[in-house]
């Protein structure tokens, strides 16, 4: 039976790998730093590690450089949030087999890590090359449609300047795509680039998250822990659905921002970072700062340079262009070639409203592809049952002209919303999942 070490900080990662790799017949032990890592280490060889890159206490390359060191023979394969191009050329020059950017799909590492075993480690690389396979999320198909070479005539102008931007759109557009794309056309490039939820962080952990904290702060602190903005020191930071943020965290922020320096929870001093902040939300944060649910002073701070990023309906022109990228993206990811999409799925995609965007899309093309036969195209029955609906519906519907089913079903939720809500648009637009100007538009053209 092979042995695996998981090595990550996240208990909760660290626990579903495990049990994950356990039922598929490997020889599973854990490590939540890199501290403990080393120590398992020292005491018994492991045929494959899969490690966090950044893990507080030590980074990627320096585990990899000990672990070469102790079991030249191990395989290891990185795993991060934060992970560039850069990174994943530098971590494979020094023998890593692969680097995967989270989050994790198990069919996709469950494959990587029996590819990896099946075959001896890689030598380190003397000169620089491109990683043998590099799933990352920074790769960005710009597009072509008019509003796409807007988009991107600001960017080519803010990516080489040190201003805060920020990034509103709707959910599923690609904003931290675009955040990453920023960074990498900037200065900072070479520098980390770390992503940060800030609509899955509670008050309590918010702050812990950005600036970190030391051991028994408080409880749960087990051990000391570097907050995002002292690992993106000289890189780049992304706050996607920074309106999220608790008043209190927000003041913290804005302290950070201004003092250009962060105190973790527990430390006296202070350390001096700098750091670029990328900002997104999916609501309009001036409209948060005239409800007082986000600070004004914090808003300009941010607002240096603003990019507005289009729905996927608004650049339906491009969506050829990203079904090609996203299938290559598959293809590389589960080694086989499909030709593309059949006529009919092609008509389909054109008609079909994407309410999820560019998200929802990619990962209908990465379902589809591991449902399609090696050489063949993706056909309807691929397809999950959202989409495979909308087309029953649009058949049952005809001769009925299918915009007008489709504008009375949005105006019959869109006002039994607004109803629940006594007409706070604020409120319906967050239920309907929507930003507010997008309900704007929508009540004006469904005429309510």
């Amino acid at each position: 039976m092979k042995k695996i070490l998981i090595i990550d900080d996240d208990l909760s990662i660290c626990k579903i790998l495990s049990k994950f790799l356990q039922k598929s017949g490997y020889e599973v032990a854990t490590a939540l730093s890199g501290k403990q890592a080393l120590l398992l280490l020292k005491k018994q060889s492991f045929d494959l590690v899969v490690c966090d890159y950044n893990l507080g206490d030590i980074n990627g390359l320096q585990i990899l450089s000990k672990i070469n060191e102790l079991y030249p023979q191990s395989i290891v394969i990185f795993i991060s949030g934060y992970g560039n191009i850069q990174t994943a050329v530098d971590l494979v020059k020094e023998g890593a087999y692969h680097f995967l950017t989270k989050p994790l799909y198990p069919d996709i590492i469950l494959k990587t890590i029996e590819e990896a075993l099946s075959q001896k480690k890689p030598k380190k690389e003397k000169s620089p090359s491109k990683p043998r396979t590099v799933i990352s999320q920074d790769n960005y198909v710009k597009g072509s449609s008019a509003t796409a070479k807007k988009l991107f005539e600001h960017v080519a102008l803010v990516a080489p300047t040190d201003y805060s931007v920020i990034i509103h759109g709707e959910t599923g557009t690609g904003k931290e795509a675009l955040a990453r794309l920023i960074h990498n056309q900037s200065n900072r490039k070479e520098q980390n680039f770390v992503a940060i939820d800030c609509g899955s962080l509670s008050k309590e952990l918010a702050a812990s998250e950005l600036f970190g904290h030391l051991k028994g702060a408080f409880t749960g602190a087990m051990q000391d822990k570097k907050g995002a903005f002292e690992i993106a020191d000289g890189g780049t930071i992304f706050l996607d659905e920074i309106g999220n943020l608790s008043y209190e965290v927000q003041m913290y922020l804005l302290r950070t921002l201004q003092e250009k320096s962060v105190r973790c929870i527990g430390e006296v001093k202070e350390k001096v970072v700098d750091v670029r902040v990328i900002a997104a939300s999916n609501e309009d944060l001036y409209e948060k700062v005239r409800q007082k649910s986000f600070r004004e002073d914090l808003y300009h701070r941010l607002n240096e340079f603003k990019l507005e990023v289009p729905s996927l309906c608004e650049r339906i022109d491009d969506l050829p262009l990203f079904v090609t990228a996203f299938i290559n993206q598959a293809e590389e990811q589960l080694n086989k070639k499909i030709k593309g999409l059949s006529p009919a799925v092609r008509k389909l995609f054109q008609e079909y409203s994407w309410p999820g965007n560019i998200r929802e899309l990619q990962n209908v093309i990465k379902r589809a592809c591991l449902l399609t036969e090696e050489g063949g195209s993706i056909e309807i029955d691929s397809l999950p049952l959202e989409i495979t609906d909308f087309t029953e519906m649009r058949r049952a519907t005809q001769p009925v002209e299918l915009k007008n089913v489709i504008l009375e079903a949005q105006k019959n939720e869109i006002k039994r919303v607004l109803e629940k809500v006594n007409y706070n648009k604020t409120k319906a637009a967050s239920i309907l999942k929507i930003d507010r100007k997008t309900l704007y538009n929508k009540l004006k053209e469904i005429d309510l």
